[in-house]
């Protein structure tokens, strides 16, 4: 989408966004009755953006009055992590923030909540998508746009940032190296001598051994599912060396910078097993988690905790443990049908097989509804069964 074919949405365009609509009749048949009106790059803009408007409802409360772009909208946060990542901004009071690449505007809405917000992007369409969606919001008097590439732009007046960097190509290839992401973090040593308080949205997937040692490393979920990780610096950065949050409520996990991880005792599995949140086992806190729940690992290298009393945590799925054996393909599929069992949920953790051609081989014609862990028990593989609580 051009600039002209953006100017033409924010005004005769809004007639045929609010208009088309999917569930009346498919994209070929809104396509071909555009087409008897607009322009073939106006037809282009309006079907992409009721199409982006539907999967931007994942994200955003108000998406239905937003603009996008594909790519954009894929790397935007959702609402709820932008807005506590602007909880934790407020900790330095700052006057000003700069949102370096702030793309269609979708985590400085969230900044522009609290304070006066400068958008950078070398993108101009991005920009006034961008400044469209605040007015979205009624934030337009929090938000100014710029225009510049932030590989020459000088830093700027303001008490705090955030930069989130693209991590795919113009292919739409992954970057899987901090190196690789552009803008290059580097451009951030020049901004620190005046703005010391940066965070930096990165891939959850990070290298550990790319963790800056200046930074908190934060990594967070939503509903179990694993979405960033996000770099503080600064007076940003807290206590921890790394934390693993958990949203909707915030719940927070975390190791201190001088602290030593936790050695868990092995043991075979208890009455209980607890499944640990992706979070928490991206930020290597399973040991710490454990030692909350007086759990012991099951196998050395296995992020699975198991105890013997219950003990309801936020951090993790909690399943009570039927039996466990040592892994035979002929005993389980046996177990499965001697006990009733038609349905099973199997999940791995160190085990070669693929659940879900596990999944079709042991249906059963039972009725129960049971839990297949393939992993290791002290190093072996084992099936454990189990029951989610």
């Amino acid at each position: 989408m051009d600039l002209a074919e953006f100017k033409f949405l924010l005004r005769d365009g809004r007639r045929w966004l609010d208009e088309v609509d999917f569930a009346a009749h498919d994209h070929l048949w809104w396509a071909s009755e555009l087409r008897r009106h607009l322009t073939p790059g106006q037809v282009n803009a309006v079907l992409e953006t009721v199409q982006l408007r539907e999967k931007g409802a994942r994200k955003f409360s108000r998406a239905s009055q937003m603009y996008f772009t594909r790519d954009a909208l894929e790397q935007a946060s959702g609402e709820s992590i932008a807005a506590y990542r602007a909880s934790r901004i407020r900790v330095v009071n700052p006057r000003r923030v700069a949102d370096l690449g702030c793309g269609i505007g979708g985590d400085a809405l969230a900044l522009a909540a609290h304070f006066p917000v400068i958008g950078l992007d070398r993108d101009l369409v991005r920009l006034q998508m961008a400044r469209a969606n605040h007015d979205v919001y009624g934030l337009m008097a929090n938000f100014d746009a710029v225009q510049t590439d932030l590989l020459t732009q000088p830093p700027l007046p303001v008490e705090a940032l955030f930069f989130d960097p693209a991590r795919r190509d113009t292919h739409g290839r992954r970057f899987f190296h901090l190196h690789q992401y552009r803008p290059p973090l580097s451009i951030l040593d020049r901004w620190r001598v005046r703005t010391p308080h940066q965070a930096v949205k990165i891939s959850p997937g990070v290298a550990y051994d790319e963790l800056p040692e200046a930074a908190e490393a934060e990594f967070i979920s939503v509903q179990g599912e694993l979405k960033e990780c996000v770099l503080w610096f600064g007076g940003l950065r807290s206590d921890a060396a790394r934390r693993a949050t958990l949203l909707p409520g915030e719940h927070t996990l975390k190791i201190g910078r001088a602290e030593q991880p936790i050695d868990l005792p092995v043991s075979a599995p208890g009455k209980y097993l607890l499944e640990p949140d992706p979070a928490v086992i991206r930020a290597h806190l399973v040991g710490e988690l454990g030692k909350r729940l007086d759990g012991r690992l099951i196998s050395a290298k296995i992020a699975y905790l198991t105890m013997d009393t219950l003990s309801e945590t936020p951090f993790g799925r909690l399943f009570a443990v039927e039996t466990w054996f040592p892994f035979q393909l002929k005993r389980l599929k046996r177990f499965v049908r001697e006990q009733g069992i038609g349905r099973v949920e199997v999940k791995k953790r160190g085990s070669p097989l693929d659940p879900n051609q596990l999944e079709k081989v042991l249906r059963g014609k039972g009725s129960r509804l049971a839990t297949i862990f393939l992993t290791q028990v002290k190093g072996e593989p084992a099936v454990i069964v189990a029951h989610r609580l």
